[in-house]
């Protein structure tokens, strides 16, 4: 790598960083009425897509948010807490358990969060066209796949 690849690849994670901080800090911030946090807000928001209708079990949720099955449960029990989220045995498997959206989550998740999330979106991606949108997402799914390839111990693609 050379001098200049190091110093653009240096100031986009750096940039990257400062972007997960404050979409921490403005995302809770505008869902701390719904008594929500962005890592709940990422919980509820992978419960409610229609392939997890019927649940995820743990370990396939912590895979798909990138985390570990001891932050999942702290981030899950306080929704298990407030009765949006159920922890119940799989009817898959027996051995496993299973994380969903209760019905009150369902109603809570499509009639509280969603309208501030989509207004989120909105202030967030304000001057942005769908064009440097898609851009955005084909970089940062780029990074994210050579990331996951390290945290799993192979080399990126070239």
């Amino acid at each position: 790598m050379g001098d200049l690849d190091f110093e653009l690849a240096n100031r986009l994670f750096f940039r990257l960083y400062q972007c997960v901080n404050i979409l921490h800090k403005t995302g809770s911030k505008a869902l701390e009425s719904e008594g929500l946090t962005t890592q709940r807000w990422a919980v509820m928001g992978a419960l409610s897509r229609p392939e997890a209708a019927a649940g995820m079990a743990v370990g396939d949720l912590a895979r798909y948010l990138r985390v570990s099955r001891q932050s999942l449960a702290g981030v899950v029990g306080p929704l298990v807490d407030e009765g949006w989220v159920v922890n119940r045995r799989s009817a898959t498997d027996r051995r496993s358990r299973d994380y969903a959206l209760t019905d009150l989550g369902r109603r809570h998740w499509e009639n509280g969060a969603l309208p501030r999330i989509e207004r989120f979106y909105g202030d967030a991606t304000a001057g942005m066209s769908v064009e440097d949108m898609s851009h955005a997402l084909h970089y940062v799914v780029r990074l994210l796949e050579n990331m996951t390839r390290l945290d799993d111990g192979a080399e990126p693609a070239g």
